[in-house]
């Protein structure tokens, strides 16, 4: 059984979604997994007396495989249920079926884990996979802002979700320019050209408010705005009061911007990261933009790629390693099978493949097969190495530039130096 987790850090969000991730690549034969939530008020022997009904209700199954692996898991689940007299804290999810293994195999798998947060559901299902919708729930983020960039031509809205901004939608005005046409007066050709700036004002006004207030869990999870453009613009758009009253008390600041269409949102991010320098984001592109600056330097601290850090790991010379919360490699200990040799390799974990399945080739001694002696997560290896040295580490997302530029451009795996080691 699984351990709570809480998910208040990068790494535990991590290992939770690498959990759901291998749950969603199982696959059973017809409808024979078992996918079960108990909330933390539902009361055991409810549940049991529900999966005895269900085990009778098993005989009208036609197929007799599916009738007996169904019945199989239910009986798992049942004999692991008798060691709860209570659910946990969080309530629990179990999964349980029997598991398409390659080719013709398969194997009784039964899991059970107790969620980060409340369940508040109860749910019996049987499919050709897991339900893991309950779940995946817990992983979005938990605080939103929204996000209005404008001027006098166009303006932009989308939301900062966690470590993502999510553009929306824009619009564009009508707002003639300050030079008037022959034949109006200065006098008739301002007044207009106000009521259009107001009226553009209103439109950039209701687009927020229909984006923003139909956020789910408004009242809970939505933190504030960050209003961007030039001056006066933003100010004026401000204190006319173009928002929502729960929108407009919830207005954490004005930040001048560049740019006012989609490109403008991750800008006035930026520039409002003081406002918002306790958020995981901000963090994470700090720590981004040093490791981005020793880079570049003649003798910068910085260091990127496997072999790279992990000498510079040994040597005990990281300060803070940076990984990509996108890494799925595994670290192994592969021997021979007649004793006589062993070697560590990184292999890429690939959806839906299995390690034990991939070919590691023969022992460079006497030709003998090699088999995984030793099997870590690379995140965990590589952490286990900092921890030796008292170095920091940061699991990155590649929800914003900079972290899909660690991901893409650096292999997911970097670091800064306390001093160059040529490494």
């Amino acid at each position: 059984m699984e351990e709570t987790q809480e998910m208040d850090t990068p790494r535990k969000r991590y290992e939770f979604k690498k959990m759901l991730e291998r749950l969603a690549e199982k696959e059973g034969s017809g409808t024979e997994l078992i996918t079960l939530y108990i909330p933390p008020d539902k009361q055991i022997y409810d549940v049991t007396a529900q999966l005895r009904d269900e085990f009778g209700q098993c005989a009208n199954i036609k197929s007799k495989q599916t009738r007996t692996n169904v019945q199989s898991a239910i009986s798992s689940i049942l004999s692991r249920l008798k060691y709860y007299k209570r659910p946990p804290e969080h309530g629990m999810a179990i999964f349980c079926g029997t598991i398409n293994t390659g080719g013709d195999r398969t194997n009784l798998e039964c899991e059970i884990i107790e969620p980060p947060e409340a369940l508040n559901t109860y749910m019996y299902r049987c499919s050709s996979s897991f339900e893991l919708e309950p779940l995946e729930q817990m992983l979005g983020e938990k605080e939103i802002y929204g996000l209005i960039v404008l001027d006098r031509r166009e303006a932009y809205v989308g939301f900062l979700r966690g470590n993502r901004i999510e553009p929306i939608r824009g619009v564009t005005s009508t707002v003639p320019g300050k030079q008037r046409k022959g034949g109006q007066s200065s006098v008739r050709f301002q007044r207009l050209r106000l009521i259009a700036i107001n009226e553009f004002y209103k439109k950039i006004g209701d687009l927020a408010n229909d984006i923003f207030l139909a956020e789910k869990d408004f009242f809970e999870r939505f933190k504030g705005v960050l209003i961007g453009g030039p001056t006066p613009t933003k100010e004026e758009f401000e204190a006319g009061g173009y928002l929502h009253h729960e929108l407009q008390k919830r207005i954490i600041g004005l930040f001048d911007v560049s740019y006012t269409n989609e490109s403008g949102l991750a800008e006035l991010v930026e520039n409002a990261s003081d406002a918002l320098k306790g958020l995981d984001i901000i963090k994470e592109k700090n720590i981004m933009n040093r490791f981005l600056q020793e880079l570049v330097k003649d003798d910068g601290a910085a260091a990127y790629g496997e072999e790279s850090v992990r000498k510079n790991l040994e040597l005990g010379a990281v300060d803070t390693l940076l990984l990509s919360d996108k890494l799925r490699r595994a670290r192994l200990k592969l021997a021979c099978q007649n004793s006589d040799y062993t070697e560590e390799r990184t292999v890429s974990i690939e959806p839906g493949k299995h390690i034990k399945d991939l070919d590691f080739g023969t022992c460079p001694n006497d030709g003998g097969s090699l088999y995984i002696e030793e099997e870590s997560d690379i995140i965990d290896e590589l952490t286990t190495l900092a921890d030796q040295s008292s170095t920091a580490v940061r699991i990155i997302s590649d929800d914003f530039e900079e972290g899909s530029m660690l991901h893409n451009a650096f292999g997911g795996i970097a670091a800064i130096l306390r001093y160059r080691t040529g490494y």
